[in-house]
């Protein structure tokens, strides 16, 4: 298989990196310093159990790699609606596009069936965008549980995890899940394939959708939010009503919130992705996480006043980062 890691930052150059090192055929499409330093001197990966470097095959032009047999989509849920149309070079007639992004994928809706079939979600795929440029049929659903980071350009840092889940929309166990399974495998990872995959991205959502934004507004690693008695009873209200929305849609979650609840703590003292994102001062994947899950709510009648408060509070805090650059140079003018 020939594949093409659209988004080679943390989570897509990791696997990439690993991928590379054992042999595969993979090409790693990144931006800025961190492309300049692959370029320059390859690809150093750094965990607890090893530190490997590797020259991989880097590109900061889509047009120019060729056609793919796998897409692996690396790039946070609000920069797709501006890479989805940049992608068609890399697809052939067979090219499978595999989507990584946290939240509620802008497939989830397609080919569904029933009476939710083909519902868009604007906040996740602004104008139908997303959907034009990637046909439903190429799809296959992933989800990481791993943690990585980029520690400075060309170099990542494995924190903790190793496994990648798969799942066809339909809930089939098709070959080309098991032929993209076997690569990662051989390259360390675990890669369940599952056939009830939108279940399984409810399961990850109902702790995103409550940790994420909350931890953004408090600054508070996943041990700090469960074992903070007020913090953890808005952390459960969110969830509660995610539930609520999951179950609206047919989804009968196959864990508890006290479940969930033990799972974070059990992580420790872990900064969700979102207040990594924040410290770092890139945008935060806020729309695809909470965004939805609060328009979802307003689609299908479902009252959701705890999540629709975190969410607000988020997006203002947002907003005003944003803003900060462009105050403090007015500033300085005067």
């Amino acid at each position: 298989m020939r594949i093409v890691i659209v988004g080679a930052g943390a989570i897509g150059g990791y696997i990439g990196a690993r991928l590379a090192r054992n042999g595969a055929d993979v090409v790693l499409y990144a931006r800025g310093p961190h492309l300049e330093a692959m370029r320059t001197r390859g690809l150093r990966v750094k965990s607890a159990e090893e530190e490997f470097e590797i020259r991989p095959q880097v590109s900061g032009d889509l047009a120019t790699i060729g056609r793919a047999d796998v897409v692996f989509l690396g790039v946070k849920a609000h920069h797709l609606p501006d890479v989805a149309p940049k992608l068609q070079p890399l697809l052939g007639p067979d090219t499978v596009v595999v989507s990584t992004q946290n939240g509620i994928p802008w497939w989830y809706f397609q080919r569904l069936g029933g009476e939710f079939e083909g519902l868009r979600l604007e906040r996740v795929d602004p104008g139908g965008v997303i959907a034009s440029a990637i046909d439903a049929s190429r799809v296959i659903g992933s989800l990481a549980y791993f943690s990585t980071e980029i520690v400075e350009p060309g170099v990542i840092e494995h924190i903790e995890g190793n496994r990648i889940s798969f799942g066809e929309p339909d809930g089939s166990r098709s070959e080309r899940c098991r032929r993209i399974a076997e690569a990662l495998i051989a390259a360390g990872f675990r890669c369940p394939i599952s056939t009830r995959f939108r279940h399984e991205v409810w399961v990850k959502l109902l702790g995103n959708v409550a940790f994420n934004p909350i931890s953004a507004l408090t600054r508070a690693t996943l041990v700090e939010m469960v074992r903070h008695p007020d913090v953890s009873r808005l952390v459960r209200e969110v969830m509660t009503e995610t539930e609520a929305v999951a179950a609206r849609l047919g989804i009968e979650l196959p864990i508890s919130i006290d479940q969930r609840m033990a799972g974070a703590e059990k992580v420790g003292e872990h900064k969700t992705s979102m207040l990594q994102d924040l410290e770092a001062g890139r945008p935060m994947e806020l729309e695809a996480v909470a965004g939805a899950v609060v328009e979802l709510g307003e689609k299908l009648g479902v009252p959701m006043p705890a999540t629709r408060t975190v969410y607000a509070c988020t997006k203002l805090l947002d907003e005003r980062r944003s803003l900060r650059p462009a105050a403090t140079a007015v500033g300085a003018s005067r």
